[in-house]
């Protein structure tokens, strides 16, 4: 059974080394638990792919979709960070073609420049040929929904480039009561932020401005699933009591859970138990999961173990195992 891991991050040192800076020079709740990672063997995972593909051959998977790790190039200022961008893309793309059967991989964007951003979906899809695009959640507090980030909507139903909405730390609008108790990051902001930041998109009508934009979040949908009934119930509460005005609400045409059935992935990374795992094909279905292992930051020997051992009929496990991701990112059968 071939296994392609869709959720992989990758760094270079140029990343690393800027990110340090702005950390000595923003002392925040982000920053500090950035650096304990940031001056440790995490640098070497993300940057080393002969490290990496020891790592896969010793757990058997066959691909990796790479894509630039939390924040990325997002933390930084309009320039750099679509400077950053570039080159990072750049180094992905030499990488893939060093190894056509081992990667393929997600281009970053600088959201900061909506403009530039755009322009750069465009060259990441056809002069690159990379399979979508890695947007690592908020951008500095602002979020897709904000009308300001349509061009880069646009360009990615116009290259039909499928968006990973990875997690970031929560914004500083928000973060304050998951600063403390290590809360901030995996353990639970991430699902917060990201889920939010998901939602946001759905409530704000932006799949209907872009009824074929394609999402992909990980950590088999940031506990969305479960969401779905409760989100439907509300928003249609609020609708028959005339709420949506008073409240800066848009008239959907659709329920909400409609749109992420429609228009979002799931991935595996990080959830590897099997309850979860057949609560989401029960709301989903087999076509919209994908495995994948989060790479450096979970352990491959844990998620391969889990999806080879998942209680799934064979067809099933073919999709979510291999198919799946061939048929959104594009990779060769």
């Amino acid at each position: 059974m071939r296994l392609i891991a869709v959720e992989e991050a990758f760094a270079t040192q140029e990343y690393f080394d800027e990110y340090l800076k702005l950390a000595e020079r923003i002392d925040s709740p982000a920053t500090r638990y950035l650096k304990m990672y940031y001056r440790g063997p995490l640098v070497r995972q993300l940057t080393d792919l002969e490290y990496r593909l020891k790592d896969m051959d010793e757990h058997g998977v066959d691909m990796q979709v790479l894509s630039f790790t939390a924040p990325g190039v997002q933390a930084f200022d309009a320039a750099l960070g679509s400077e950053m961008a570039v080159r990072v893309n750049d180094c992905l793309a030499a990488a893939i073609r060093a190894h056509p059967k081992r990667f393929a991989g997600l281009g970053a964007i600088a959201p900061q420049s909506p403009e530039r951003a755009a322009r750069e979906i465009g060259r990441i899809m056809q002069d690159l040929k990379l399979s979508g695009v890695i947007v690592n959640s908020h951008t500095q507090g602002e979020f897709l929904d904000d009308e300001k980030f349509a061009p880069i909507l646009a360009a990615a139903v116009e290259h039909d480039a499928p968006i990973y909405l990875h997690p970031n730390f929560p914004a500083d609008a928000m973060i304050e009561p998951y600063a403390r108790y290590g809360m901030m990051g995996a353990l639970w902001g991430f699902a917060a932020e990201c889920s939010l930041h998901a939602v946001r998109m759905i409530l704000a009508g932006v799949f209907d401005q872009f009824p074929s934009l394609k999402i992909v979040l990980g950590h088999l949908g940031e506990g969305l699933p479960f969401w779905l009934d409760r989100l439907d119930n509300r928003y249609a509460n609020i609708l028959r009591r005339g709420g949506l005005e008073p409240l800066g609400m848009k008239r959907l045409k659709r329920q909400p859970s409609e749109y992420f059935r429609s228009n979002f992935w799931v991935s595996t990374s990080g959830m590897n138990t099997h309850p979860p795992l057949e609560f989401v094909l029960s709301r989903l279905g087999a076509e919209r999961i994908m495995f994948a292992v989060d790479y450096p930051y979970e352990q491959s020997a844990e998620a391969t173990a889990f999806i080879r051992s998942a209680p799934l009929t064979a067809d099933v496990l073919k999709k979510v195992a291999h198919e799946n991701a061939e048929r959104l990112f594009r990779i060769p059968t």
